[in-house]
């Protein structure tokens, strides 16, 4: 599938959503925000499709919103904006980001909203919105702390560090740093394991994940997994694979 602004590739299970405008070193704007949303509907509805990468054409991943949009935004452009990247949250889907290059502002926002980031040696995740005088937006600095911690966080956001794929890796920005011209296919072959699953439970185990962000308890989280876990036993793949495995173990 290949729009103005977004391509999407589509192998062993994986889409690989690709922002398209390496010239403008793949800038969000209302039409790559378009662009991103038509392509994410395309690939939800796809049952063949069990996970997600995200990455940038090069040289860069996203280096953030087009400042010309930004010089006249008020409340509701900012939000439509905003739904390049929270659009990729939303999904039910697993999804890694494969940083590439720069990541600024909404870009940084685009690659926090993945589940996974992996990063290359290259990458530069910058937030910037100090920098130029702007306020963080779109959860930014929620996501942040939420993966990294309030330190980390400080330090890229207030003091202006500047992470490269090592240093993110460090501070837990980043799942793993790879070499440059290894990236794509560690992503794609991270991405491929969780799409061999099958779908729906991919999906629900997810979701499992992230409200236990709202469980305080172990067993609290022991009675949240248990009803999931006995309706997976209950599923054809589960008979399938079970005996898949068992007649593995005998040989």
């Amino acid at each position: 599938m290949l729009m103005s602004l977004v391509q999407v590739e589509r192998n062993d299970g994986v889409a690989t959503l690709t922002l398209n405008n390496p010239s403008e070193r793949n800038t969000m704007t209302a039409e790559m925000v378009a662009d991103i949303s038509a392509a994410m509907n395309d690939i939800e509805a796809d049952p063949k499709v069990g996970a997600l990468v995200v990455t940038g054409a090069a040289p860069a991943f996203c280096a953030g919103a087009n400042l010309g949009n930004l010089a006249e935004a008020d409340g509701a452009s900012l939000t439509k904006i905003y739904e390049g990247f929270l659009r990729i949250a939303r999904t039910p889907l697993p999804t890694i980001a494969a940083v590439n290059g720069a990541a600024v502002g909404a870009g940084m926002n685009l690659a926090l909203c993945c589940d996974v980031r992996i990063a290359a040696v290259r990458a530069k995740f910058d937030t910037r919105f100090l920098q130029i005088g702007l306020h963080p937006g779109g959860g930014h600095t929620w996501m942040f702390r939420n993966i990294a911690g309030p330190q980390a966080t400080m330090a890229a956001v207030v003091f202006g560090e500047i992470l490269d794929g090592a240093e993110a890796e460090r501070v837990g920005l980043a799942y793993k740093c790879v070499p440059d011209d290894q990236l794509m296919s560690v992503a794609h072959a991270m991405a491929a394991r969780a799409a061999s699953a099958p779908r729906e439970l991919a999906i629900l185990t997810k979701r499992t994940i992230q409200e236990m962000a709202n469980v305080a308890t172990h067993a609290e989280a022991v009675a949240k997994e248990l009803e999931p876990q006995v309706w997976t036993t209950r599923q054809p793949w589960f008979a399938e694979r079970l005996a898949a495995l068992q007649s593995r173990l005998k040989k």
